[in-house]
This record gives C-alpha cells, structure tokens and sequence, in this order.
C-alpha cells in the first residue's frame, strides 16, 4: 500500500462514503455517481470493467483513468433519507491505493442527499420543536422542487438561469436533471431490490471535469451500430430503429446530450438525447455550433485542439484490430469559465478592476483575449464492446470499428466547416 494512503485514511475511508448524483453527467442511462472531486463511479458491468482492465495502452488518454472497483449498499436513515454508500470491496484497500480520498467524509459526518433535501443536526442544543417545524418546510419545499423536476425531466431543450451571486460552478448542484433523473431511477432499482440484494459492486473512475470551473459538456453516440452482438432481437430491432430514424445511421455519430454555459445570459443550456435523435444532419451541425457558442460569441479557439484530438483519435482506432465499440460514446469537455489575460501592450495596473465584459472589442488597446484553452476528448461506456481477445463472444469481428471510424471522419469534418464558416 502507499504510504501516502496510509491506516488513518483507510479508516477514515471503511466508515463509509456517501454517493451524491454526478451533476455533470448529460447522456447515458446508467447512474453515474460522485466519489469525491477527482473520481465517479457507476454500476459495475463485466464487460465495461474488463474492457479497462485490458486497455490498449494507446487508447488511454482517450478513456477515463480506471481506479478500482468498490462495494455500494443502499440505506436510509433514521429520516427515510435513501443513500448510496461505498465501502471497500471486501474489505480489501489495495484497489485505493492510488486514489485521492482526501475530500471524502464518513457517511455519519455528510450532507445527506435524498429527494433533493439536505439537513445536518449537529448541535444538540437545537429546539425539537425547531427540528420539527424546519422539516416541515423541508417537506414542503421538497414537494415543489419535486413538481418542478418532473417538468424539467418532460422537457428535451430547457435554459436554467444561474445566479449571478458566487462561484458560478458551485452553483451547479442542482441544475442537471439528466442527472437527477438517472439518480431516482437508481435509487428507485436498489429500493426494490433491497430485500433479495444490497450489495453491488461499482467500478471508480476519473472524473473527467474536475479539471474544469464550468464543465461544458458534449456526449455524443458513436457508430453506425448500436446494439451488442448479445442483443434479443427486441432489443436489436429497437436499436436499429434508433439509429435510422436518426442521424447514427446517415453520418455515423448523433447528440446524445450537451450542457453549455451561455455567457452572455448566465444560463445552463442542457439538451437530453431525445432530442438529438430527432436532428436531422444540419439540425446536429447547429447543435455543434451552439456548443461551441457561449452565447456571446463562438469559442474559436476551441476548434484546432478538438480537430487534432478527434483525428489522433481516429488513427488510434483505426489500428485496432477486431474491436467493436457499440453503443459508446464520445464526449467532448471545454470550460465555460474562460481565463483571460491582458494584452501585451497594456499596463496591468491600469487593468485590475476590469471586468469580463472588457473582453468586448469596444475595450480597445486595453482588451482582454482568452488564451488557449484545454478540451478534453474521451470514449466512455463499453458495456456493449467486444473483442476477440475477450475470448468468450459468440461473434468475432475482424479489422477496426468502421461505423465509430466513420462518425469521427464526419464529426471532423463538420467541426472544419463550423470553424471555416465562422471565420469567412
């Protein structure tokens, strides 16, 4: 074991962590959770786990970092709270060993997230009558918040505007309702399973937009095919389906959802994956556009970097031999939050109490401009990837993935004509 990870957080750790939904998370149906700042974790499915655990070292950088495998057990406390709780897999630390659970608290210690109430009741010289009027409004509170989720979950495109007051990224925690909605569905499943099963086993991850003060987030379907080899025929029919009535079909990649950071407003844009199965192939390019368009203006500088990362990328897996990644996705991660810096030949004294809105050309000689900015390219979900190396698949492909091939050659290409467009 490291020494960095040492008997104190082992213990700290085996107390209990408290699974909070993964706010960031835009597409997919399987629940991904928070574990701390820097990891996710999300339902352990044996293909997934040994897809990362026999990575091919060049297709790294373009998956998340793999970090373990944990127990979780649902639970509810003495208020009817239900909770997701991760404990070490059998009480084995070696898995942790490298993971960075310095922001983690014992379960005991913890906000409680449950039907989007938080209480924490610390001071034992609180009133019980206190305690039971503030539940009260709690409950009360609750019920609205709920009737508001189930309009946010109906709607396909919603803008939700994000206080001006305080960090902007820590105003995230309840915006996403893609998110909030894979959560109960979650919540729901363990509930019901409760009394036959309660102990599951979830895989740690990298969480992708740690990096990052506003996440913005594109998920994007990938290939021509999406169903697994070891799909019923309901399930393949339905899978076609999908992809012809979509743009999978004609151009081999479609939105599967997006959250973007509208500047110019303060608004969240979220769009779900319903959505984008009904675009059409110029409806995705627009779709494209907006995320790359903060509501003021179009981040330019974002294109070159995206370009080279998607066509290294498309090298990468065109070298793979026999691999199928059916039903995975492709995100594409930015930060809404730009960092600015003073042009050369301004006096910085003369700059400090400027704003973000010096960044508009009228601030003349004394302008801001952003620098070059960080976007992150990743594959995930391979719950439906196959290999011959697997050894146990019925089916054995030859030669590389041309559907997923084929989506990325048209998402660059369509990435080219946004930029080359936007520069005319």
């Amino acid at each position: 074991m490291s020494p960095a990870f040492g008997a104190m957080e082992v213990e700290h750790y085996s107390k209990g962590v408290l699974l909070e939904p993964f706010v960031h998370q835009v597409g997919g149906h399987s629940c991904v959770l928070r574990f701390n700042d820097k990891t996710i974790c999300k339902p352990l499915i044996q293909r997934e786990h040994q897809f990362y655990e026999t990575l091919p070292t060049e297709m790294r950088k373009f998956t998340p970092q793999y970090e373990g495998v944990v127990s979780v057990s649902f639970e509810e406390d003495e208020d009817g709270n239900l909770c997701l709780i991760a404990y070490p897999l059998n009480g084995d630390h070696d898995n942790l060993e490298n993971l960075d659970n310095s922001d983690c608290e014992p379960k005991s210690k913890l906000l409680r997230w449950a039907n989007k109430k938080t209480m924490l009741l610390e001071n034992e010289k609180i009133s019980k009558e206190w305690v039971r009027q503030h539940r009260k409004e709690e409950k009360m509170k609750s019920h609205k918040l709920e009737e508001e989720f189930e309009w946010l979950k109906k709607s396909e495109v919603l803008y939700y505007t994000v206080e001006k007051k305080g960090n902007v990224s820590s105003q995230f925690k309840h915006h996403n309702p893609w998110s909030m909605k894979c959560h109960q569905q979650q919540l729901q499943r363990m509930k019901e399973n409760a009394k036959h099963r309660n102990q599951y086993k979830f895989i740690l991850l990298e969480n992708l937009t740690s990096r990052y003060e506003v996440p913005c987030v594109l998920d994007l379907k990938m290939g021509t095919r999406q169903h697994g080899d070891d799909a019923s025929e309901e399930k393949k029919a339905n899978q076609i389906r999908k992809c012809q009535q979509s743009t999978s079909a004609v151009i081999g990649v479609r939105v599967c959802g997006m959250q973007v950071y509208q500047a110019g407003t303060g608004q969240l844009m979220f769009m779900n994956k319903y959505h984008g199965r009904k675009l059409s192939v110029q409806g995705f390019k627009e779709a494209l556009y907006q995320f790359f368009h903060n509501g003021k203006y179009l981040r330019r500088e974002l294109f070159e970097s995206v370009i080279k990362k998607l066509t290294e990328l498309k090298s990468v897996l065109e070298k793979q031999e026999s691999y199928r990644f059916y039903s995975s996705s492709l995100l594409i991660i930015y930060d809404g939050k730009e960092r600015q810096e003073v042009a050369v030949d301004s006096d910085p004294e003369d700059l400090e109490d400027l704003s973000e809105e010096s960044s508009d050309e009228s601030a003349g000689a004394y302008a801001y401009k952003p620098t070059a900015s960080t976007v992150d390219v990743r594959m995930i979900d391979f719950a439906h990837t196959t290999c011959k190396y697997y050894g146990e698949d019925s089916v054995v492909h030859e030669g590389q993935d041309t559907g997923y091939v084929f989506g990325l050659q048209n998402l660059i290409d369509i990435i080219k004509e946004i930029r080359d467009e936007s520069s005319e």
